[in-house]
């Protein structure tokens, strides 16, 4: 196989590779053919994920998860089959791809829409490997529970700190696939960390502070001040920075004052912004969503193929994109679950709503052309679904900075960090909350706030961008948990953003008293 240029192969998991990948494609491939399939691709697939939780310093949770096994998916006379197994022996290969044959004969009868795919270049063999430099799974287990125990210690040390969660999550992923034409091997590797602080009041009023650092297509590099992180080590997060400041914050949060509900203008930072861009654009322009072929998890999608190219989903300093090439990014991919090759898009350009996220079979369907590379699926054991690629805010190129956006607000809040978050069945009306809120005060940061949580409807919200900032200020937030599909299937994905402004957005008090 070669390999994509920046990346190298010898960092593949030797276990997953050392089985014979290439004979079991083609057993399954060939068998399938021979049993009338049109279509037929290959999928083997080895997920390592760990996942540590200290509470108070003690070990709470240890999760060590290791999925191995192969699929094979058919289209016999436009009807979908699937199949999957753990055996990992060509005899194995070949069963799945009988009884993938086998199941799209029986559903045939209830299948009510032909399947047929978008056509994609042959991409020959491929390998790629996201970009990392410390493997997880090559650090001891006691090493990691170090770290965040000194962690968690640090911490507790403060007078103002009562308790310390601290978890570290891990996955590597290793996928081979083959349709015959292409055949990829690839490995991505991504951690999440967060430690989050509690604090209680003598009369009993307490709150949490959560960090910031959001989930990342990085090995342990990215975990700044800890053995494997260089001083100067460039995207590694600065724990030691954040994790000195939030006994502080902390204080000051509970001692701010609440907000009265009214219209606000808002300097929404990207580690709060990133989750609105998720649920109020990412799953909005899912075109199996809004085609209404996906309910599951908050419904359906305003954003009709009959307002494609027209609708003004936001202001024009609105440029969103779809992309599965980003570095770092959850969902960048070298090829996707169907061999498409990874690919940078436009959803909404100038405001106005362009672009889908698709599969090969709604390319075709919908008459898009290519796929956008959009298929994935979360295990051997599942069919590959339509998913989101990184969803991302452009910034300007000669943008403001965030104390530059802030400092053109006379009475507003500064929003830093996510926590809740509700949509309706439609993408439109929403409600989001966070970690940290300031008062802006002609021009200034005033102090925190407490109880707030911001409402709009997602067209409204996106007109409402006065300003965007520059690249100064843009951050890749993310999730590792979007979940999709019945049966739910879980897929990790990026959202990259800068610091923006708006203008009179409603501010509703999430407390009792004002309520």
């Amino acid at each position: 196989m070669a390999d994509i240029p920046g990346n190298t192969a010898d960092r593949i998991d030797p276990e997953f590779t050392a089985y014979p990948l290439r004979a079991l494609a083609d057993t399954a491939l060939q068998r399938a053919a021979e049993l009338g399939a049109q279509h037929a691709d290959f999928r083997a697939e080895r997920i390592l994920a760990q996942q540590i939780v200290l509470s108070d310093r003690q070990p709470e949770t240890l999760v060590d998860a290791d999925t191995l096994g192969l699929a094979v998916r058919v289209v016999v006379d436009g009807t979908w089959g699937f199949a999957a197994t753990v055996d990992m022996t060509p005899d194995a290969a070949a069963r799945a791809a009988a009884e993938a044959v086998q199941v799209a004969r029986v559903a045939a009868a209830i299948n009510s829409e032909r399947i047929e795919l978008a056509g994609e270049p042959a991409h020959g063999d491929v390998t790629w490997v996201s970009a990392y430099q410390v493997d997880p799974f090559e650090v001891t287990l006691a090493d990691k529970v170090e770290l965040l125990t000194q962690w968690s210690s640090g911490l507790l040390a403060s007078e103002r700190i009562d308790h310390v969660d601290a978890m570290l999550l891990q996955v590597r992923e290793c996928k081979y696939y083959s349709d015959g034409a292409t055949t990829t091997l690839q490995q991505r590797v991504r951690v999440a960390p967060k430690l989050t602080c509690v604090a209680i009041e003598p009369d009993g009023r307490f709150d949490t502070m959560r960090t910031l650092a959001p989930p990342a297509g990085r090995g342990l590099e990215y975990l700044g001040g800890s053995p494997w992180s260089a001083a100067d080590a460039d995207g590694a997060w600065d724990f030691p920075a954040e994790l000195a400041a939030m006994p502080g914050l902390l204080a000051e949060k509970l001692a701010a004052p609440s907000i009265g509900a009214g219209r606000y203008d808002l300097v929404i930072d990207p580690s709060n912004l990133w989750l609105t861009i998720h649920e109020s654009v990412g799953h909005a322009t899912e075109l199996d969503r809004a085609l209404g072929y996906e309910a599951a998890f908050a419904g359906t999608s305003f954003a009709t193929p009959d307002k494609l190219g027209t609708l003004r989903y936001g202001s024009p300093l609105m440029h969103i994109t779809g992309d599965r090439t980003t570095e770092h990014g959850l969902s960048s991919v070298g090829y996707d679950d169907e061999g498409v090759a990874a690919q940078s898009w436009d959803l909404v350009t100038d405001g106005i709503f362009t672009g889908y996220q698709v599969d090969r079979r709604m390319a075709l369907m919908r008459g898009l052309g290519r796929s956008t590379g959009c298929a994935f699926a979360d295990s051997p054991d599942h069919m590959p679904i339509q998913r989101m690629p990184n969803v991302c805010l452009q910034p300007v190129p000669d943008g403001p900075s965030t104390e530059e956006l802030i400092g053109g607000v006379e009475d507003g809040i500064y929003i830093v960090g996510d926590k809740s978050w509700s949509i309706d069945m439609q993408r439109y009306n929403f409600q989001f909350t966070g970690q940290r809120f300031y008062k802006i005060s002609h021009g200034r940061l005033a102090g925190q706030l407490r109880d707030v949580a911001y409402q709009a409807v997602t067209t409204d919200f996106w007109n409402a961008m006065e300003a965007v900032g520059g690249p100064q200020t843009y951050v890749l937030g993310g999730a590792f948990n979007c979940g999709k599909g019945q049966p739910m299937q879980v897929a990790p994905v990026s959202h990259g953003c800068p610091a923006a402004l708006f203008r009179g957005i409603r501010i509703l008090n999430t407390s009792e008293e004002g309520s």
